[in-house]
């Protein structure tokens, strides 16, 4: 194999704020291509900074182990991947971008889309592109004022609203005059217990579906008490990044929002709907503001979804690639092999 990588900075349309006042202009990310004879895999790991991982990184791990990486003899992508796992140690941002290349080249070989690759009858959700759950639209924190006016700029059936600061219910009660969208809330990890406990009741109340990681990631003594007491089904995020979390999350969770970049990959995130299915566990997918690569890999999971937030091309004013489209908060995917996208033409010059 050969392998091309590239570093992308796509601005965001707004500001994007989450709670504890962490705020971008611009989405840093990985983009790595796989080239086996006539075949290029495409993958995506964007830069997260509270999870201390950047490009540069990624860019350094590719180089140290850059022979190693395009010597395996490829033949399917679950192979690589643990491969990988052992020969790229603590950086699993960067094999989740190699990984999504090598499941794209795979399904390009057997010239089927992905959702078709996984066409496996035996699993919940996994009988062909069907019951699609519909992405939401992200509204960062910011003054209720802006909040509302990026609501309405982008009208929407669904929504996620980021909060953690005091003004949560006045900005959900400010929102809700303006829509009767369903919405649903991202806490960030940013409210006490004693916060969540008095929240929650209320936002049930005004329509909120549900809950993401309202507490801390540690404190799961907390969680499970919320988890007694909240009228809404609560997710974990933050809480549930590897797989050997899963477990952990279905005695404090009612869900868990799996990220391709934080767990490594589609190969876990094949296992872990596997796991929190049998665990009786809600499954959602989240995006880390992925172009249409990485947001490409997320789509073809959505047979197996309960709920998603993909909605990274949507908050990007740039794009690098075609494939995804969006209609009404509905996702489709091209149909054609592998992830089904295409490089803007120039993008590697």
């Amino acid at each position: 194999m050969k392998l091309l990588y590239k570093k992308t900075e796509l601005p965001f349309e707004y500001p994007f704020t989450i709670s504890g006042g962490r705020t971008k202009t611009h989405q840093p990310s990985l983009i790595v291509a796989l080239q086996l004879g006539n075949w290029i895999g495409y993958g995506e790991a964007p830069a997260i900074t509270y999870y201390n991982i950047t490009v540069e990184q990624m860019i350094a791990g590719i180089e140290s182990k850059k022979t190693m990486i395009e010597k395996f003899a490829f033949t399917a992508p679950d192979r690589y991947w643990h491969y990988l796992h052992h020969l790229i140690e603590h950086n699993p941002f960067l094999i989740c971008a190699l990984d999504i290349a090598a499941w794209d080249l795979f399904g390009q070989m057997h010239n089927k889309p992905l959702f078709e690759v996984w066409n496996d009858k035996s699993l919940p959700g996994r009988e062909g592109w069907k019951n699609i759950p519909l992405t939401d639209y992200t509204i960062g924190i910011d003054s209720i004022e802006n909040m509302v006016e990026k609501m309405q700029q982008h009208s929407s059936p669904v929504y996620k609203i980021k909060l953690g600061t005091a003004n949560d219910i006045a900005t959900m009660e400010a929102l809700r005059k303006h829509t009767d969208a369903v919405f649903r809330v991202d806490a960030n990890a940013g409210w006490t217990l004693d916060e969540a406990l008095e929240k929650i009741p209320v936002l049930k109340e005004l329509g909120v579906e549900l809950v993401e990681q309202p507490l801390a990631k540690d404190n799961i003594e907390g969680m499970k008490i919320l988890y007694e007491q909240s009228p809404l089904p609560l997710f974990a995020d933050e809480s549930c990044v590897f797989e050997n979390d899963v477990e952990k999350c279905a005695t404090c969770f009612h869900g868990i929002n799996i990220k391709l970049v934080k767990c490594s990959g589609i190969t876990p995130a094949l296992r872990m709907i596997e796991k929190a299915r049998q665990l009786g566990l809600k499954i959602m997918m989240g995006s880390m503001n992925e172009s249409t690569v990485g947001s490409a890999a997320i789509a073809h999971f959505l047979p197996q979804l309960d709920y998603v937030d993909m909605d990274g091309p949507l908050l990007l004013k740039e794009d690098i690639a075609t494939g995804l489209t969006y209609l009404n908060n509905e996702v489709y995917v091209s149909g054609k092999p592998g992830l089904g996208i295409r490089m803007q033409p120039g993008f590697w010059e």
